[in-house]
């Protein structure tokens, strides 16, 4: 359960991200993984058992981006070859 809230930034952190220039993607997104990333270990409030949680969390993050900036170019590109051309 404490996984969800890295996993739904993530993708919105993707979502995000195919809105950007692509020469900021990448900063955006290292700087947006470990925020977020943060986040999740303190609202889980993992952060009281150990620091370390945040190995997991900000990777979780940055991946669930990736996953969710896949997702949306890949929906982009199909609706772009079901558009009629004219």
């Amino acid at each position: 359960m404490h996984e969800l809230f890295p996993i739904a930034s993530g993708l919105a952190l993707g979502a995000i991200l195919a809105l950007v220039r692509p020469g900021l993607r990448i900063l955006i997104g290292i700087a947006g993984a470990v925020l977020f990333g943060v986040l999740a270990t303190v609202v889980s409030g993992e952060y009281l058992i150990s620091w370390e949680f945040l190995i997991i969390d900000v990777p979780l993050v940055a991946v669930s981006a990736a996953a969710g900036l896949v997702a949306v170019r890949a929906a982009r590109h199909a609706a772009a070859r079901t558009r009629p051309h004219g």
